[in-house]
């Protein structure tokens, strides 16, 4: 009985949603209420994690770690949902997709990615990552009746099932090489295996990175973001991404610790590839939703090369840039829930022209965030930067330090486009002046964030002091 209270908001997110499917099947109509009930459940869910016992403790035969990281990254998870969910609400009345079985999606995927960051075993880790993807791929097709919603659903269902095959297929390697399924006997196991976990390394690596859209795996990522509701890609970019990039550490730091040289080299791969793609692919593009996913792609390559990095100060530098990574995304997409004309939403980046003409206010906070995305002082995105570049060029991957560098300038350019479009364009016909407080209110508190984040820049580093993965 006693490690049930170490589990008890996962037990009250799983009562809550079997509790809301069952409300919203028997009352008609039910979109607003079980929509207001999840953003209560998610205010309550962290109300728990912060109460709850938070020292450091491994239960059900070691199987699930509940330590610090995993609980930071749960706050993440559900801070990020939780504004998310804020600044969807009215897009998806206007696009007449208001299905009370949304929030409750999005409840599943949470629940999902609990149970992958707080997993010490590959069979939970798998039950988790599974729970989150499902989830995923009924949200990605949610609107049945658009043939893009319907085409990204089944592109990223596809895709994804194919990486998690790859990804299982390597996880019951490890298991055949090592006799275990327990992440801190995986490790113990592997000095004397090294060239049979390498191989199951590499396919778990592959998973992995297709779930956070790294490069080679990232060919889902701007199809998905563009076809699916702006709803769901503002999820896509956030939550998923903070899940993947939490478990990307615990595998790397923990079962593979003992074979840091050999991943290294791919980590570091894959961090090059996606931040040249990134910089590069999203120069071209015409929709905003697309611009977006190459710059998630560019951004992930950033996290990962604090992760190659190989070390504490790595680790910490990879959780600050993808916190500062998620105020910022939250703040670009309630810009784009604002680009509205009548009862149609506007995707294309030439519809900005003249913006700050119709919509100063609009357009100064489109600025920050985007200045804060391209790494520009004294924003918070430029410390996000920072820190990763000091922890590559700690552990000496100079060459890596500075292809980051230039890949940071020649993404400045397509974010600086749009501020051109805005600015200097001739104007064209303004947006709708809807009073969305909670889109305004989300994106004020992440501007004042991203302005502000220079008068303490050492918050996050204080906050992280006691977080450790070992």
């Amino acid at each position: 009985m006693i490690p049930i209270k170490y589990i008890i908001p996962e037990i009250f997110l799983s009562i809550s949603i079997f509790s809301l499917i069952i409300f919203g099947v028997f009352k008609k109509e039910s979109f607003s209420a079980v929509y207001k009930a999840s953003i209560l459940i998610i205010s309550l869910l962290f109300l728990m994690i912060l109460t709850n016992d938070n020292e450091p403790i491994k239960i059900f035969n070691n199987s699930i770690n509940l330590d610090n990281f995993s609980i930071f990254v749960k706050f993440l998870i559900l801070i990020s949902t939780f504004f998310i969910l804020i600044i969807s609400r009215r897009y998806l009345v206007d696009i007449n997709n208001n299905k009370f079985e949304y929030p409750i999606i999005i409840l599943l995927s949470i629940l999902g990615m609990f149970i992958m960051v707080s997993a010490n075993d590959l069979i939970v880790f798998y039950l988790g990552l599974e729970l989150q993807s499902l989830s995923l791929y009924i949200l990605a097709a949610i609107d049945r009746d658009n043939l893009k919603s319907s085409e990204a659903g089944l592109k990223y269902f596809v895709l994804s099932a194919l990486s998690s095959g790859l990804l299982l297929y390597g996880c019951s390697l490890l298991y055949g090489f090592t006799g275990s399924t327990n992440f801190e006997i995986i490790s113990n196991s592997i000095g004397d295996l090294k060239t049979g976990t390498i191989f199951a390394m590499v396919f778990i690596l592959v998973g992995l990175a297709f779930k956070v859209s790294a490069v080679p795996f990232h060919m889902w990522t701007p199809d998905v973001y563009q076809g699916a509701p702006t709803s769901v890609t503002s999820f896509f970019s956030v939550v998923p991404k903070i899940a993947g990039i939490a478990v990307f550490i615990r595998f790397m730091y923990v079962p593979f610790n003992e074979i840091i040289n050999q991943w290294q080299f791919i980590l570091i791969f894959i961090s090059i590839a996606s931040m040249i793609l990134g910089a590069v692919a999203a120069i071209g593009q015409g929709n905003i939703k697309r611009l977006f996913a190459y710059s998630s792609i560019g951004h992930i390559g950033y996290a990962i090369a604090g992760i190659a990095a190989g070390t504490e100060n790595g680790l910490k530098s990879t959780l600050i840039y993808i916190t500062i990574y998620s105020i910022m995304n939250i703040g670009a997409f309630g810009f784009i829930f604002l680009m509205k004309r009548g009862t149609k939403y506007i995707e294309e980046i030439d519809e900005l022209a003249g913006l700050s003409k119709n919509h100063p206010m609009m357009s100064l906070s489109l600025l920050v965030i985007l200045f804060s995305l391209a790494g520009i002082p004294p924003l918070a995105g430029f410390f996000a930067k920072f820190y990763i570049f000091m922890s590559v060029i700690e552990s000496g991957m100079y060459t890596l330090a500075i292809i980051g560098l230039v890949t940071t300038v020649v993404s400045a350019f397509y974010y600086i486009r749009i501020v051109k479009i805005m600015y200097f364009d001739d104007p064209r016909k303004p947006f709708e002046n809807d009073k969305e407080y909670g889109i305004y209110t989300s994106m004020a508190i992440s501007c004042l964030l991203l302005i502000t984040f220079f008068l303490y820049p050492s918050i996050f580093s204080e906050i992280l002091s006691n977080i450790s993965i070992y």
